[in-house]
Formats: C-alpha cells, sequence, structure tokens
C-alpha cells in the first residue's frame, strides 16, 4: 500500500460512517411514514394506501441493502487498515 494509504482508508472510512449516518436516518422517517400510513388506514371506509405502503417497505429494504453494503466495506477497510498497521496482531 502506498505511504498515504492509512490516510487513505481513514477518509473512506469517515465518508462510509457519514453515509452509514445518512441512511439510516433516512430508515427511520420511511419507517415513521409507513407507519403512519398503516395506522391512518380504514379498510372499511375504504381508505387504504396500498401502492404507496408498498413503495415504502421497498425503499426501507433498499435503504437497508445500502446500510449492510456500507457496513460491510467499513468492516473489510478497518480489517485492511489494521492488518497494514500491525494492529490486530497478538499482543
Amino acid at each position: 500500500m502506498a505511504p498515504n494509504g492509512g490516510a487513505t482508508s481513514s477518509n473512506e472510512l469517515e465518508r462510509l460512517e457519514g453515509e452509514i449516518k445518512d441512511l439510516t436516518r433516512q430508515q427511520q422517517e420511511t419507517e415513521r411514514e409507513l407507519k403512519q400510513l398503516r395506522s391512518q388506514e380504514d379498510v372499511p371506509a375504504g381508505v387504504v394506501y396500498p401502492e404507496r405502503i408498498h413503495n415504502l417497505q421497498q425503499e426501507k429494504l433498499r435503504l437497508e441493502v445500502e446500510i449492510q453494503s456500507r457496513r460491510n466495506k467499513r468492516n473489510y477497510l478497518a480489517w485492511e487498515l489494521g492488518s497494514t498497521t500491525g494492529e490486530g496482531e497478538a499482543s
């Protein structure tokens, strides 16, 4: 790895952490909206939101995959950074 590879990896880790936080916030907002729509539904009165609820569920799942993908990248970079600097070895 290049001499400044550690700095690049650290910057990448910080970027991934920020993206994880942002995506988690978006996921929470989506879940809040989903719960609100479900509570507003009144099937006997014909007040239903099937398309909107479906779209929100899909968005929530998409965000979950995006979050997990970034966590995996973050964990790999952290492991890679630790193994190149000698951290994580038996003491």
